[in-house]
């Protein structure tokens, strides 16, 4: 499958808020805010650093699977540390093999050590389609005669 594009190009598709939490917050904010943007994870973000991610994922395993309370919980003690990221200008092919290898949903994106964006599994799907719809209408412009040279 030819996936042309790096993931800047989505990333100029895309909004470029990105939606953060402090380590230190409790996990019912964060799950709080994820529902508020429609967001399935958040950075977690301490001075303008990457700390880690949390996700849906992580509420439901590591508090309501275990009995914790998201009131009590601290986001530093669900998230997922070090977590891969990729950059600018990584090809999306490339991604999407990541994400799905590693079973992850959500990638930040970093520009050195600033985070610039978050990549999830849908935009990548969406980016997916987009370029074989654009294959298709362009085979079908030469089949019915519309090819230039």
């Amino acid at each position: 499958m030819d996936v042309s594009g790096t993931i800047s190009a989505i990333l100029n598709h895309k909004s470029d808020e990105v939606f953060s939490i402090a380590p230190d917050a409790m996990v019912f904010e964060a799950i709080e805010m994820m529902d508020n943007k429609n967001v399935g994870a958040l950075l977690v973000m301490q001075h303008g650093r990457l700390m880690g991610i949390i996700s849906e994922r992580d509420y439901t395993r590591k508090v309501f699977l275990r009995g914790k309370r998201s009131r009590e919980t601290k986001v530093a003690e669900i998230m997922s540390a070090n977590p891969t990221v990729t950059h600018p200008r990584e090809p999306v092919e490339k991604c999407l093999r990541l994400m799905t290898d590693k079973h992850i949903r959500h990638l930040p994106v970093l520009d050195g050590d600033k985070v610039v964006g978050v990549i999830s599994i849908g935009d990548l799907v969406k980016w997916v389609i987009s370029c074989q719809s654009a294959a298709i209408a362009h085979l079908e412009s030469y089949i019915h005669g519309g090819y230039t040279g």
